[in-house]
Parts: C-alpha cells; structure tokens; sequence
C-alpha cells in the first residue's frame, strides 16, 4: 500500500495515508489532511469520521483550514500511532474462519431465493466456504494479487459492511476473483467512485443482489455506478443521500426488487423509477411520502407505470388522504401492500374500518400488511363499502352515472355494485363527519356490584378503543383488564343497558354519547 516514513520516537507511518480509511476505538472515518499542526510537533492525520457524533470541528485550527467536513463538526485531530489501517481480504478470511473440520456447519445459507450449502472443508482449506461474511472485519484491500481466486474461489455470498475499503477499484478487484459471486453487501462504507465504471463490468458480471445502506450516495451517484452491475436483480439502498430521483435510462433494467427506504424523497419524482419495467417489489417506507400520483391514467383505469410491481411498501409515511388509495389502485398488477404507520383513518376513527376500506378500494390485494385477505374478509369489507357510501352515491345521481366528483372518489363503486347489487335505502350507513373521532364525551364510571366505590367521572374521545378504557380502568381499580366487563346505559333510553362487547371497537362505534353511563363489573 506505499512505501513508509518513520515518525521521530514512533514507529513507521505509510506515506499514502491520505484518502484512506482508518479505525480508532471502534469508529471509522476518512483521512483528509496528513501533515503537522502547529504549534504542536510530529505527524497529524485529519479525519472525518463517519459518525460525526465523535468529531469536534469542521477540519480548522488556530485559524487554518486544513480540511473541509461534508458533516457539520465531524472532525478531528489524531495521531497516526492511534488509527487502524486494517487487513487484507485474505487475512480477514483467515481471521474469522478459523477452520477446524470438526467445527464447520452444516446450516445452509440463504441469499435473494437461493440457498447455497457448506461443502465439506478440509482443514485449513477455504475452497470449498460458500460466503465469506466480513462485515466490521476492516478489510482494506485485496492483497496480493490473484490470491483471492486461488484460495476462496467459491465464494457466492459476500459481505464487506462496516469496512475500511476507500474504492470501488478495490471491490472490483475482490469480486473479479470471485467467479461465483452472486450477493454483495457494502453497507456504511465510503467508497470514492471509479474513474472509468466500464473498466469494472465484468468483475460483477454475475451479480445479482447488492446492498448499498449508509453509505451516504445520492440517486445520480447510484446511477453513474449502475454499468458495473449488469444483472443485477435486488438493490437495497437504505438510508443514504437520496432526494430526486431520476429515470434510469439503459441501467438497472434486471432489477425486480428496489429498497429506497430512509431517503427524504421528493415524491414527484417517484414516478421515474417506472423506467424499471421489471420491477416487481418497491419499497417506499420511512421516504416522507404524502401523496403519489399516475396521471397517465383516468380514475379507475390502469397506469402503464410500474407494469410488473406486486408488492408496495409505503409504511411510516404522512400518507392521509383517500385519493392515494385511489391512485395506487391504478396499478394493475399490486397484490402485496404495507401501509402500517401512516395517517389514513376511516370517519368513525377505527382502524378496522380503515383496512376495511382499503381492501374495498384496492381490490386486487391478497395481503394487507402482512395479513392475507380471506375471500370472506373481502367480500364484507366490499359489501359495508358500498353502504357506507351509499347516501353519496344517491346525492351524486345514483344508477350507473352518478356524479364525476362521486366517480373520481369511489372509483370501485360502481363495478361493486355490479357485483353485489344497489344498497337498499335502510342498509345505508351514514358515516360520522371525521371531527367526531375528537369529540371529547363526558362518562361515569359506576360500579354497580361495588356499592362503597364512588362514580368516576371523565372525560374521553369518542375515537378511543375499549382496550384503552380498559386500561384507565386498570390503572384507577388495579383490577386486571381481562375481568372486566362493561355496559352503558342511556338517559335517552332508561332502563336498557348495553353489552360492551370488544376491545377493539371504539366508544363511538356503540354509540356512547355525552353524559352516558359506563357500568363496570368484574370477575
């Protein structure tokens, strides 16, 4: 790795220290600036440190600008005696495969579909080892050259996370000796762009699934790579630098399975990773996502984005509008969703409601976050639909063309009515306007079996669950949940007392109003 100078009182120091990875108490970071510091004697390295938590400046002292950080206060000052330069391929190999035969596995290990099995290792023989799992090893480098391919030719699962590699020329150089390698994970590493990409397509000719997590990439940085990756078929590249995202033209045109997941999107650039048309698993969680639009494509008609997408994951979103549902109902092959974690709530404020809807809007689902849907499960959330919007439909001119307003909302209604027939005029649920999910209701608590008790009076949303009310009942009785039973008495109906009958149904749900009475009991 270059040649040596030797520090007075110190041992010897690399003279190609800048740009290289290093590692200090169990921290990584980038060498920025080699050189002295004054006032102060001997031989500084100024790092950048890939948690900036562990910085104390921007690169400056005593007035002077010695390197600049992409991280506000991530760097410092250290001596070379107190950094790691890291090992070679082959020595990590050597040091986390201590190969006794007696010891070697016989687990398979599974990478994208595929599953690859331990063959039978000799010892002190790595020939035959499927993986060489490396994360947090500090591996720096290939070594000598064709090593790799004489000692560990097998290798098809290959992680490198956590390391002090600093080029991409140097993972070309690991992959082009491994002929089988097939998945590679890189994640939390800082790797410099390759100066000519084309130079390194065949060293991962045969790849098929890469993960790229923090490592601080932008979109077009992904995309100026992607030639180096000509099968590719799964790309993971979570929580990095990613922002607008751009079509990619003559690139990534294998891939089936995209995690952009933990990127600050701009939403409307979604819709250029339709040039993907093989795509068939995305996910969008933790993006920042309020809205997605396929405005190639009428209100209930098909889009040609996303032709062979299945699976969507859309969790921990700002997600709040219908007309998203909407939109992605335009997708003509979508059966998986997840939508956990967003802010979509049904009028009556009760999240079973809200799946209800969700599987009457999108009608092609077999799995709602994570759940499949049973055919019966389908059929009463599309038949309590079609009464629940019913009174709509008829204000919107009813029969088979009511209003475009009503058609641009409901764009199932119609071919649901088809199937199940029009609602009958007493079937029809009105839904409560949405403020009434934070209308605040006055209730006592009596314990009618408990005569020395005194009534507790509180004020409670009317969108709050039965479990919850169970649980400020446990809280003030110190009586478990599980024994109590509730009821609820009317002053609009005296003398009829109403059964409480599940914990996931909210008070609104059995009608509880203002100034009613909840009447608990217990085992």
């Amino acid at each position: 790795m270059g040649a040596n100078r030797t520090e007075p009182d110190g041992p010897a120091v690399p003279t190609d220290l800048l740009g290289r990875r290093v590692s200090c108490d169990g921290e990584r970071a980038s060498v920025l600036y080699v050189g002295p510091v004054p006032p102060t004697e001997g031989l500084w390295l100024g790092v950048e440190w890939d948690n900036p938590q562990r910085g104390k400046h921007d690169g400056a002292h005593g007035g002077v600008q010695y390197f600049t950080c992409r991280r506000p206060g991530g760097g410092s000052f250290v001596r070379p005696a107190k950094v790691g330069l890291g090992v070679d391929f082959l020595a990590a190999v050597a040091r986390v495969y201590q190969i006794d035969a007696e010891e070697v596995t016989s687990n398979d290990i599974s990478f994208g579909p595929k599953k690859v099995k331990w063959g039978k290792i000799t010892e002190r023989s790595y020939e035959s080892l499927p993986s060489a799992l490396l994360g947090s090893c500090e591996v720096n480098g290939p070594g000598a050259d064709g090593e790799i391919r004489k000692t560990t030719p097998n290798v098809q699962v290959l992680d490198l996370s956590a390391s002090l590699l600093s080029r991409w020329e140097d993972v070309s150089a690991i992959a082009q000796q491994l002929e089988h390698l097939e998945s590679l994970t890189l994640m939390n590493n800082r790797l410099r762009l390759p100066a000519d990409v084309s130079a390194h397509r065949r060293s991962f000719r045969g790849l098929r699934v890469l993960a790229l997590n923090g490592c601080e990439l932008t979109w077009p940085q992904i995309l100026q790579c992607a030639p180096m990756w000509p099968q590719l078929e799964e790309l993971s590249v979570q929580d990095n630098d990613i922002t607008e995202l751009q079509r990619p033209e003559g690139v990534l045109q294998s891939l089936r399975s995209l995690n952009v997941s933990g990127n600050r999107l701009a939403q409307h650039t979604v819709p250029a990773l339709a040039a993907l048309l093989r795509l068939e698993y995305l996910n969008l969680s933790k993006t920042g996502l309020s809205d997605i639009r396929f405005d190639d494509a009428a209100p209930g008609g098909q889009t040609d984005m996303f032709p062979a997408l299945t699976k969507l994951n859309l969790e921990h979103n700002n997600i709040s509008e219908w007309c998203v549902v909407n939109e992605l109902a335009k997708l003509p092959r979508l059966t998986h969703l997840l939508c956990h974690s967003n802010q979509l709530v049904s009028s009556d404020g009760n999240p079973k409601t809200a799946n209800q809807l969700l599987i009457a809007k999108l009608g092609g689902l077999v799995s709602l976050n994570n759940c499949e849907i049973h055919h019966k499960e389908r059929r009463g959330a599309e038949i309590d639909y079609i009464k629940m919007f019913g009174g709509e439909w008829l204000e919107a001119g009813g029969g088979r063309r009511p209003s475009a307003q009503f058609v641009s909302q409901h764009p199932r209604y119609l071919s649901l009515i088809a199937k199940y027939g029009a609602p009958e005029e007493g079937e029809l649920k009105k839904p409560e306007p949405f403020a009434l999910k934070n209308q605040l209701l006055k209730i006592t608590f009596v314990f009618p079996d408990a005569a020395d008790r005194e009534p507790i009076e509180k004020k409670l949303l009317a969108s709050m669950l039965v479990q919850k009310v169970k649980g400020l009942l446990y809280r003030l009785l110190k009586v478990p949940a599980a024994d109590l039973k509730l009821t609820y008495t009317s002053p609009k109906k005296l003398g009829t007392e109403f059964e409480i009958d599940s914990d996931l149904k909210t008070l609104q749900f059995y009608s509880i109003e203002d100034g009613d009475q909840v009447l608990v009991r217990w085992s």
